[in-house]
């Protein structure tokens, strides 16, 4: 399927989804996250979620991370550059929504990219390859690729994988991973 297809399928099934099942599929998905190869790393980025697209609530695996002392990044969104500012998440960090209702830090300390060890990314849909599709603005294309190479890139979903996106382009970035309620899929490449 196409991108454009696949943003306005999988927009349409998440605004079917209840409040309760947001939460259960949520609390799923941070479980499995255990399973995931990535806890004796430092540095995580956390996607804090937009409420109104009916995203995955990453409270729960927020919760996974403080217990485990693990030092959470957050990014603020610069629309004009398409680019991410990212903050270290402390006690302190005031979260204000933006204009496009994206939980956001308001300032706090800037954590550089080259310090990210995993990134736990948003997504609509991605397929068997580890190809995603997010909103369409490159945002995460463009951070992913500002990563160390070794970056450990880990899609949450509700869903579980389309067979092929056919449109994918050169600067999309793959995925190592993406953990639904049931379980983590990995990609080799």
């Amino acid at each position: 399927m196409l991108k454009k297809e696949l943003r306005t399928k999988y927009k349409d099934d998440r605004k079917k989804l209840t409040f309760d099942e947001i939460q259960l599929m949520s609390l799923e998905i941070a479980n499995q996250c255990l399973g995931l190869p990535v806890w004796d790393k430092t540095y995580f980025h956390l996607f804090l979620p937009i409420e109104a697209q009916n995203e995955i609530n990453t409270e729960f695996l927020l919760q996974i991370l403080a217990g485990r002392d693990k030092e959470v990044v957050i990014a603020k969104s610069d629309f004009d550059t398409r680019k991410m500012t990212h903050y270290l998440l402390t006690d302190n960090t005031k979260i204000q929504k933006n204009a496009y209702g994206i939980p956001e830090p308001v300032d706090g300390l800037e954590v550089p990219v080259s310090k990210i060890e995993v990134v736990f990314v948003p997504l609509l849909a991605y397929d068997k390859t580890g190809h995603r599709v997010g909103y369409g603005k490159g945002f995460y294309d463009t951070f992913l690729s500002e990563c160390k190479p070794d970056v450990i890139k880990v899609g949450l979903s509700y869903f579980d994988p389309e067979d092929t996106i056919t449109d994918i382009a050169e600067n999309d970035i793959r995925l190592n991973y993406c953990v639904t309620p049931e379980g983590i899929f990995e990609f080799l490449f």
